[in-house]
This record gives C-alpha cells, structure tokens and sequence, in this order.
C-alpha cells in the first residue's frame, strides 16, 4: 500500500511539473506577426495567388469558362 502511494505522488509530481512547463512556455511565447498591417493593399493583392488552390466547384473557387 506504501509503495502505491509513493508511486500516485510521483506521477501527481510528474504531471504537475510537465502542466507547469507547459503553461510557461504559453505564458512566455513572444507571438511572430505577419507584418500585413503596415503594407499597401496593392502590395498584399499582388502576393497573393491568381489562381485558386481548390479544385473549381462555383462556390469557392470560380469555374474558368471558355
């Protein structure tokens, strides 16, 4: 019965240092930004693609006549 409870105490450390390690790293993330804001739009429509990447369906992408 001892060795149980040393054993559950160890996994309640274990899982609580991991949970700590996971939500420092959340915590001290420095998110990277895209740098869109400061662009022109006519710069951002030119990086964009001219052609749809999904197959044409009509709905999302436009079917191509002609």
């Amino acid at each position: 019965m001892k060795f149980e409870t040393y054993l559950l105490h160890g996994l309640f450390v274990a899982c609580f240092a991991v949970c700590a390690l996971v939500m420092g790293a959340m915590l001290t993330a420095k998110p990277t930004s895209a740098n869109i804001a400061g662009n022109s739009v006519a710069s951002v429509l030119l990086t964009a693609p001219t052609s749809c990447a999904m197959r044409p369906d009509g709905v999302i992408c436009p079917i191509q006549h002609g």
